[in-house]
């Protein structure tokens, strides 16, 4: 299987906790960790704005992202939330294999 980790910005932690709860129930990933506070600067609109906003860090399989993806937009309060998607080029071969247990449907 091939790994990988998904980062995703939320408004604030009531968003963050309830993206993170449907991804682990629906076998979406196997861990995500928040990050409580962050501070972002971003081009929106034609200005730069700047927010505070909560970071998430999925652990998934890149067979899950399309579904992922899909999730955190049914769920997410932003036009265009962050999710983007790095591949786990190599870790402890336990931990990657408790990631595919973890989401074993």
């Amino acid at each position: 299987m091939n790994h990988i980790v998904v980062f995703i910005t939320c408004s604030d932690r009531e968003e963050a906790g309830k993206i993170s709860k449907a991804l682990l129930d629906e076998k979406l990933a196997a861990c995500v960790n928040m990050v409580p506070e962050i501070h972002s600067t971003y081009w929106w609109q034609g200005k730069i704005e700047t927010s505070a906003e909560v970071f998430l860090m999925a652990k998934t399989a890149e067979s899950k992202l399309d579904i992922v993806i899909a999730k955190v937009k049914e769920l997410h309060s932003y036009d265009v939330p962050e999710v983007i998607a790095l591949p786990i080029v190599g870790g402890n071969p336990d931990y990657l294999k408790w990631i595919d247990e973890s989401i074993k449907e």
